[in-house]
């Protein structure tokens, strides 16, 4: 594994620019595969799927009647609460075994205090969402504070990710801790451009059970589902152990994973509401 250089700060225009660039880019990849592994017989990452906030502003059947438009025996992975190490370390070296690329959405906190691997997650090409700082309910707690859990969770991703704590996300994508969310804050990440994610199924990976147990779970309702937005947790021992298994299973009964990259530059501008 190469060493990951640590990036220098850089001005909150300068980072505009490349949020504008990366988010052509991505628009670009929408219409295109995704790149090839080096290695056969592997799971793989089948296709790039650009998401526009402004035609997805709320996804996720457990949360919102609208999913993800994906085809029959599609599948796109997140993976809630990290970084985390030694888990995700662990989580991230299965889904590059396996060529797979996911979703992680990050605690602000977390990612402070682990900024090598936010790197290493975004060096591996894969996309990352935000999750608040501390992981409160958000309805839980005073409408004053919401704002400030959401904007510090972001500025701690972006710290970590770019090296300048600015609370426009490079990546749109955002997801409520407990999926505890009310109408006020959804209509606030969506004044501000922000894709609001939930879950089409999960392994219910917050309860501990033994890794087959979690696999065989998730097997069970992805045959019911034949689609969706999986939801994991990658700072779980038990998910960690559990992935590799999953991912030859996706493999070996024709399943495909979709990657999420956000579409283009709709968020708004400035530094908060």
């Amino acid at each position: 594994m190469r060493n990951i250089r640590k990036q220098k700060p850089i001005s909150a225009p300068g980072l505009a620019l490349a949020i504008l660039l990366a988010s052509i880019a991505a628009a670009q990849a929408s219409d295109q595969q995704a790149s090839d592994c080096p290695r056969k017989g592997v799971l793989g990452t089948a296709r790039v799927l650009a998401v526009d906030p402004a035609d997805y502003p709320r996804v996720g059947l457990k949360s919102f009647p609208q999913s993800l438009p994906l085809r029959d025996h599609e599948v796109v992975l997140t993976f809630d609460d990290g970084p985390s190490s030694p888990n995700t370390r662990k989580v991230l070296a299965a889904l590059e075994k396996e060529c797979v690329r996911a979703t992680f959405f990050l605690i602000g906190k977390s990612a402070s205090e682990h900024p090598e691997l936010v790197q290493r997650i975004a060096a591996g090409g894969h996309t990352i969402g935000h999750h608040t700082w501390s992981h409160p309910s958000l309805k839980r707690i005073k409408a004053s504070e919401t704002t400030e859990e959401i904007d510090h969770g972001i500025a701690a991703n972006e710290m970590a990710l770019h090296g300048a704590a600015i609370t426009t996300p490079s990546t749109p994508f955002f997801r409520f801790p407990y999926f505890d969310s009310t109408p006020a804050i959804l209509d606030l990440l969506q004044a501000r451009g922000i894709a609001v994610f939930g879950a089409d199924l999960w392994a219910s990976d917050w309860m501990p059970m033994r890794p087959q147990r979690q696999l065989k779970l998730l097997i069970e309702r992805l045959r019911i589902a034949r689609k969706g937005i999986i939801l994991l947790h990658d700072p779980r021992a038990q998910t960690a152990a559990m992935l590799p298994a999953f991912l030859r299973y996706l493999r070996d009964n024709d399943y495909s994973v979709v990657h999420l990259v956000p579409r283009s530059p709709s968020f708004a501008s400035g530094e908060g509401p």
